[in-house]
């Protein structure tokens, strides 16, 4: 089987996401070789990240290719023979077939979104304006075995209506039409967060949640925003359903211990 050629838009997204990765590694959402990235080439190929390399040191030529079923591209580059694509590809290709409108997937691993959902914290409540501006909610797809099939069943659903998601004891999706949007959205995941933890505990939980009025007055400038740039809204904000399935009662003493643990693992990184 002969290797396909090159495009210049491929060797673009080669540079745009080993910058997305140093990124990654910088912001301390992707530690040793956790996350993964990929972007789309065209309706049947995706450039991903290999296994088992740090995000924050990629090569170019690292990136590998796979088309929607999963099957590495061949390749005649000395430095790609012996890698494998990244073991959580089929959560990446479970949201590009879901979303023929996006073009960038990330993976990622940040410290106090993953506390949050340690901790029954969910970011999907209307607290913070700038959440519900720019992501709508942030839900939290069940738990799955990580590196397994199990991570494309658990968003096959909220990957149809969400740029944004946590994943149960595990880590963050995010997706876009291109990789610094969806490593935009990445940030706002982890600044949501911080802030939650915080307040939760400061205020054993009994976080203040912006008034209903306020709420809609949100999501109209944001649905303006999104048909002024020839999108839609892909759902509505799931909040008030999350609200009333009654998740478990949060434990202030984990939420504060979780907090100072994960704070000072984040301070001595620095």
């Amino acid at each position: 089987m002969r290797a396909r050629g090159r495009t210049a838009r491929e060797k673009q997204l080669r540079t745009e996401m080993v910058e997305a990765g140093r990124r990654m590694h910088a912001l301390g959402v992707a530690a040793g070789s956790d996350g993964n990235l990929s972007a789309r080439l065209d309706d049947d190929l995706f450039l991903i990240t290999p296994s088992g390399f740090s995000k924050g040191f990629l090569h170019p030529e690292q990136l590998l290719v796979v088309n929607l079923a999963g099957e590495l591209q061949p390749s005649f580059h000395p430095m790609r023979r012996t890698l494998r694509p990244s073991t959580e590809m089929f959560m990446h290709l479970e949201a590009y077939r879901q979303r023929p409108d996006v073009l960038a997937v990330i993976h990622a691993h940040p410290p106090m979104g993953i506390a949050c959902t340690v901790a029954n914290i969910s970011l999907a409540s209307c607290v913070l304006p700038e959440v519900i501006y720019h992501l709508g909610s942030i839900p939290t797809a069940p738990y799955a075995t990580p590196g397994t099939a199990e991570g494309a069943a658990s968003v096959r659903e909220l990957v149809k209506h969400h740029e944004a998601m946590l994943l149960d004891h595990h880590g963050s999706l995010t997706l876009g039409d291109t990789l610094l949007t969806a490593l935009m959205r990445l940030e706002w995941i982890e600044q949501a967060a911080t802030i939650m933890l915080a307040a939760h505990a400061a205020t054993e939980g009994q976080v203040a949640e912006l008034p209903r009025e306020r709420v809609e007055r949100l999501q109209s400038i944001r649905h303006l925003a999104l048909t002024e740039r020839g999108r839609a809204e892909s759902a509505p904000c799931s909040a008030c359903q999350i609200r009333e399935a009654t998740p478990p009662p949060v434990d202030a003493e984990l939420v504060r211990a979780i907090t100072e643990a994960v704070l000072h693992s984040l301070n001595s990184q620095r």
